[in-house]
C-alpha cells in the first residue's frame, strides 16, 4: 500500500531519477553559477525539441506570461482577453501592467477558450489575446490564428499546462508570438519546483524579453576591449569593460542548477507524459459506466498530455454533490481531488474591476462541477485501481 498512499498524497507532478542527482552534483561542484551554460544548453535543447527559433529560461510560468506582456509593449490604454478558467497568473500579466482584461468564456467540451467568443469581444484596442491549453489540451489554433491575422492582435499562448502536447501533429507554444511554460513543482516537468520558458520565433520580442528578464543590462566589450565613451578618463589601451542599462527591468532568471534538471528532465518528458496518457486511458475506460461523470473528451486532432485528468460531477444522476465527493474520498478513502478552477471572475481582483457572476456561463457551470483526479507519471495501475474502486464505492 505504500505506493498507493504516496500516489495519492503526491498527486500530480513529474518524477526525478539518478539524471537529475548527478546533474544537481555536477552544478554543485561547478559552484553552482547562475544564468550561464546550464541555462543556454537547456534553451537550445527546448527550443529544438519545440521546433521554435527562440527560447528563454526565467524563474517561473508567471514571468513568462509577463515577459510576453513587456515583449509585445502591453500597457495601460491596451486590451488583452483570455479565458476565466486558468490561474491568476494568466490575467494578472496584462492587468498589472496597466491593460484592461476581459473575458471570453470557454468551450462546454474541451473547457479551452472559444473562438468565436473572442471575435465578439474584440475591440479595436485588443493588442493581445492570451488563449490557455488547460489541463493538456490544445485550443483550437487554427481558428484562433486566423482571428489574430483578421484582427491584428497578438497571441501569448499559455502552455503551462501542455509541455509536450500537440496540435495537429504541432507542438504548443509554437503557433502565437510568444509560447509560455511553467516548470512549477505540478507541471509534467519540472526544474526543482520552479521554473519557466520563454519560447518566439520574433527576434526583437526576444530581444525586449531577454533585456527585462535580467534588469535590462548589455554588457559592452570585455577584458580585452576598451569602451570610447570613457577615453577621457582612462589612459589610451587601459582595457576593462562596462555596462549600461537600456531601462528599469528585472531579475526573473533561472539558475544553472535549475537548468541542468531542466535538461535531464526534457530528454524524459515524451516518456513521462505517455505514462499520463496511458493513466487517463485506463481512467476513462475504468470510470465510463459510472453514472453521473463526464469524462474528458480529447479532439482527435490533438495529442492531449493531462497534465490533470478534469472530471465532471452531475450531482442528481452520481448522487453527491463535488463537495461531498471531495470530503468523502478525502476522509473514507485517503484520496485528494482538486478544483481547477474557481472562475477568475468570482475573485475579488476581478469583481474588483467589474465583474460579476453570470457574465460567463459556460466557465461558471464547470466551477460548479470541476474536479481533477490524481494523474501522474509515477502511478500504477494498483493505485489507479484503488482510485476508481474508491470513486465507486463512495457512492454506496
Amino acid at each position: 500500500m505504500s505506493s498507493i498512499k504516496f500516489d495519492l498524497e503526491i498527486k500530480f507532478g513529474t518524477q526525478y531519477g539518478k539524471e537529475e542527482e548527478e546533474a544537481v552534483l555536477r552544478v554543485l561542484r561547478n559552484n553552482a553559477p547562475t544564468s550561464g551554460d546550464e541555462c543556454i544548453r537547456f534553451e537550445k535543447m527546448y527550443a529544438d525539441y519545440s521546433g521554435s527559433k527562440h527560447a528563454r529560461v526565467v524563474s517561473n510560468g508567471s514571468t513568462a506570461l509577463f515577459l510576453s506582456m513587456i515583449g509585445l509593449g502591453v500597457g495601460p490604454g491596451d486590451r488583452v482577453l483570455t479565458t476565466p478558467i486558468t490561474w491568476i497568473a494568466t490575467a494578472a500579466a496584462p492587468a498589472t501592467l496597466g491593460a484592461e482584461v476581459d473575458f471570453v468564456d470557454i468551450d462546454p467540451v474541451t473547457y479551452n477558450i472559444d473562438p468565436a467568443g473572442i471575435e465578439e469581444k474584440l475591440t479595436p484596442n485588443t493588442k493581445a489575446v492570451i488563449p490557455v491549453h488547460l489541463y493538456g489540451q490544445s485550443c483550437e489554433m487554427d481558428e484562433i490564428m486566423a482571428l489574430s491575422q483578421k484582427h491584428h492582435f497578438a497571441v501569448v499562448e499559455d502552455a503551462a499546462h501542455a509541455i509536450g502536447a500537440e496540435y495537429k501533429g504541432r507542438k504548443v507554444g509554437t503557433f502565437g508570438a510568444t509560447g509560455c511554460f511553467s516548470f512549477h513543482e505540478q507541471k509534467n516537468i519540472s526544474t526543482l519546483g520552479e521554473g519557466g520558458i520563454v519560447l518566439t520565433d520574433d527576434d526583437k520580442i526576444f530581444e525586449r524579453i531577454s533585456l527585462y528578464r535580467s534588469q535590462c543590462t548589455r554588457v559592452h566589450g570585455n577584458s580585452t576591449k576598451y569602451c570610447k565613451l570613457d577615453e577621457e578618463k582612462f589612459p589610451v589601451g587601459k582595457k576593462f569593460w562596462w555596462q549600461d542599462f537600456d531601462d528599469c527591468g528585472y531579475n526573473f532568471r533561472m539558475t544553472d542548477i535549475q537548468a541542468a534538471v531542466g535538461t535531464e528532465q526534457l530528454k524524459k518528458v515524451d516518456h513521462f507524459n505517455q505514462r499520463r496518457i496511458d493513466n487517463a486511458a485506463y481512467l476513462t475506460e475504468a470510470l465510463k459506466e459510472v453514472p453521473g461523470l463526464v469524462l474528458p473528451t480529447v479532439r482527435s486532432y490533438n495529442k492531449h498530455v493531462f497534465h490533470l485528468y478534469p472530471v465532471r460531477i452531475d450531482p442528481k444522476e452520481f448522487g453527491m454533490s463535488k463537495e461531498d465527493l471531495i470530503y468523502d474520498l478525502l476522509h473514507k478513502f485517503g484520496i485528494k481531488l482538486g478544483f481547477h478552477y474557481i472562475p477568475l471572475h468570482y475573485s475579488t481582483a476581478f469583481k474588483n474591476r467589474g465583474f460579476k457572476k453570470g457574465q460567463f456561463p459556460h466557465a461558471e457551470k464547470l466551477g460548479e462541477e470541476l474536479v481533477t483526479l490524481p494523474i501522474n507519471p509515477r502511478q500504477t495501475e494498483e493505485a489507479l485501481a484503488y482510485l476508481v474502486k474508491s470513486i465507486k464505492d463512495v457512492r454506496k
